[in-house]
């Protein structure tokens, strides 16, 4: 018998870590190849770690909600075979990461995940020590969203790898800040503590019978008729981006509409043989992405993001696009390398990353990296929409639903009316760098595109 281990795979380019979410095996668990031991989250993307090996699960080294670095060992099993197999010799993984917390990355400015202006931040501070703590993103989210300082953080003991702070530590730190317990934890140089009088309205329901506005945030009036209910960790996440968003990128939407009847004909007249040959479904999707995308190329600026006062152009093409969950939340997968794609290629893999998005089996490298947004409105009825762009990013386009309408067009012989299919189109951009003119212009080149699609073209 050996004792080989199991360790935190790859899961993207600029993931470092990830938060350990259950379980699915205990320790004395036989175990089988390619089962789920445990699942684990990085950002909004939930994944499943499966075992390549078949044995006993003897030892489980992180615990649920504690952040795992990427290669380092999470579990130990038991597997048949020589005393002399070697760990990585069966686990096709990264080598465990150094202890020490990693330095930042700023060798390469476009894998620098969002991370927006915050009274939070990772640089070294004055602390009374001549060590650098280092803070997951997770805990910078939490501390972010609960109002807790950078001086406070750092008197939070931590009980993870190397006295890290866990999601646990500094969540029962703000419930003890809460209860006005935190005394034994925090300097008097600190902070006041919140003391139980203006406690969120969580803590005051819970300690009062009777619901009144009182124990509520302002203009909020809590009644016998309310539903209260507590966000999942996703919903959580997008709103503190869209909030992020807003704070940090002053937003232009414009509008423009494109007659999209060439288009619509030609998806009509080829989905079902494509469907047959290609084995998959021809949306529009695909169609408007290709438009996006020769369109983008005349307008390099859309395809940017800022940092600070440069303006970094992206030579990738990669189209995020907005997908909605089963249960309500949204999503953004990520066309790597969308102007490299053809037709085929670009629907292969648009139905694979919103199959996978539907039944949670995206990848967290599936969410990285894009560079534009693209959003169908219209999926749910809607004629137009402003989009809140997605950041880095500097700009997001939204379409709306396709409806026929009577149309003034040109033709040899003058102006006639038709009926045809009309689609408006909406473009919300950062007026930092792209002013009215280019995002205006980007706009009715991309309807124009659209306009243009070839009848006649082949599948």
């Amino acid at each position: 018998m050996a004792i080989v281990d199991l360790v935190m795979p790859k899961l993207g380019e600029s993931i470092m870590e990830a938060t350990i979410l259950k379980w699915n095996k205990q320790i004395g668990d036989n175990i089988a190849v390619d089962e789920t031991v445990l699942e684990i989250a990085t950002d909004k993307v939930d994944t499943e770690v499966p075992a390549p090996f078949a044995g006993k699960l003897v030892e489980i080294c992180f615990q649920v909600n504690d952040v795992a670095p990427i290669g380092s060992v999470l579990a130990k099993i038991e597997v048949a075979g020589a005393n002399n197999v070697v760990a990585n010799t069966i686990v096709e993984t990264p080598a465990p990461m150094p202890t020490a917390a990693p330095a930042p990355i700023v060798e390469e400015i476009e894998s620098i995940p969002y991370v927006p202006a915050a009274p939070v931040n990772t640089a070294p501070q004055e602390t009374g020590n001549t060590e650098t703590r280092f803070y997951s993103p997770l805990v910078l989210n939490i501390a972010q969203s609960e109002g807790v300082s950078l001086s406070d953080l750092e008197k939070i003991p931590g009980t993870g790898s190397g006295g890290r702070v866990s999601k646990k530590d500094i969540l029962n730190w703000v419930a003890a800040k809460k209860s006005g317990t935190t005394a034994n934890v925090v300097s008097p140089s600190a902070a006041p503590v919140i003391s139980s009088a203006t406690a969120p309205v969580a803590t005051a329901v819970a300690a009062t019978a009777p619901t009144t506005a009182a124990s509520s945030p302002a203009g909020v009036v809590l009644s016998g008729a309310s539903e209260i209910i507590e966000m999942d960790r996703m919903r959580k996440l997008i709103a503190k981006h869209m909030v992020d968003s807003v704070q940090t990128s002053p937003h232009v939407t414009s509008f423009s509409e494109a007659d999209v009847t060439n288009l619509v004909q030609w998806r009509n007249s080829n989905k079902a043989a494509f469907e047959k040959r290609e084995g998959t479904k021809l949306t529009f999707t695909p169609l408007i992405v290709e438009c996006l995308v020769a369109a983008m190329k005349k307008f390099p600026l859309i395809n940017s993001s800022l940092d600070g006062d440069r303006i970094i152009i992206k030579k990738d093409f990669n189209i995020g696009m907005a997908t909605a969950l089963p249960n309500g939340n949204l999503i953004v997968p990520v066309i790597k390398g969308a102007d490299q794609l053809n037709l085929v290629g670009l629907s292969k893999s648009i139905n694979n990353l919103a199959d996978a998005a539907r039944n949670n089996k995206l990848k967290p490298d599936d969410t990285q990296n894009g560079t534009f947004t693209f959003t169908n409105v219209g999926t749910f009825g809607s004629l137009m929409g402003t989009p809140i762009i997605n950041q880095p990013q500097v700009a997001i386009i939204a379409v709306g639903a396709i409806k026929k309408r009577v149309a003034v067009i040109e033709t040899p012989s003058g102006d006639s009316m038709a009926i045809r299919h009309m689609m408006y189109l909406s473009l919300s951009y950062d007026h930092r760098i792209i002013d009215g003119s280019v995002g205006a212009s980007f706009l009715t080149e991309v309807a124009n595109q659209l306009e243009a699609w070839d009848p006649n073209r082949t599948a």
